[in-house]
């Protein structure tokens, strides 16, 4: 599984930099970013890519749980020492509840919860098993960047997703490959690539770039024998 993206708001510098230290502990944690003025998270949301966020709740100018109304599909978990909110808190649906002062092994138990939270919400997303370099994997597209032709064996094909991590599927074509992707989501561009739509950032007659999560930008060839599907896409 991708790693978790969270983002961190504590107006408590210390604290929050204490939570920092013991996230980069956990495995598959990525803090994204972390503000120690609730406010100026509020204003910088929209430009913010991130699957959860550790809220505090008693907060200067805006507290945790009106900014919590704000964060629409993300996964929450409150933070506080004042065990009065408890209930407050999870009546909004948070995944958990932490006290102060934080304590690593149940920070992990609270990130555990949002983990499965996730997978469940993924789940119902389009998905699929693959024979790979690991075994059977289930594939979900959503995470997919795009797929190319192994280096080592054509029969063979990469599937990178927009986390930056790699999985080889053994002996599939990409015919197969793009029966079993939603349609409209991925298009074939030349003999040896396969993209995410929702990648593309531009494009001319012979080049498309695309943006993906991690922060890269990558530049494919069209071939002209491709040309024409992949314009009917992006006109639709």
């Amino acid at each position: 599984m991708p790693n978790i993206r969270c983002v961190l708001v504590d107006d408590e510098f210390p604290a929050l930099q204490y939570l920092q230290m013991l996230c980069s502990q956990l495995s598959g944690i990525e803090v994204v970013k972390s503000f120690n003025d609730p406010v100026k998270f509020l204003n910088k949301i929209d430009g913010l890519d991130f699957d959860a966020c550790v809220l505090d709740i008693r907060m200067p100018g805006i507290d945790g749980m009106q900014l919590a109304r704000r964060l629409q599909g993300k996964v929450i978990i409150f933070s506080t020492a004042h065990k009065e909110y408890a209930a407050e808190a999870f009546d909004l649906d948070a995944v958990d509840y932490l006290r102060k002062p934080y304590q690593l092994d149940r920070l992990e138990k609270a990130f555990a919860k949002v983990r499965d939270l996730l997978a469940a919400r993924r789940s119902t997303e389009n998905a699929f098993e693959l024979n790979t370099n690991r075994g059977k994997v289930r594939v979900k597209s959503k995470e997919i960047a795009f797929v190319e032709v192994a280096a080592n064996d054509r029969r063979d094909k990469e599937i990178v997703y927009r986390d930056g991590s790699r999985v080889l599927a053994k002996n599939i074509t990409f015919d197969q490959l793009l029966r079993l992707l939603p349609e409209k989501e991925f298009c074939r561009i030349n003999r040896k690539t396969i993209i995410a739509s929702d990648t593309i950032m531009s494009y001319t007659q012979q080049w498309v770039s695309c943006s993906f999560t991690v922060g890269t930008i990558s530049r494919f060839p069209i071939s002209a024998q491709y040309r024409s599907d992949f314009k009917n896409l992006m006109s639709d």
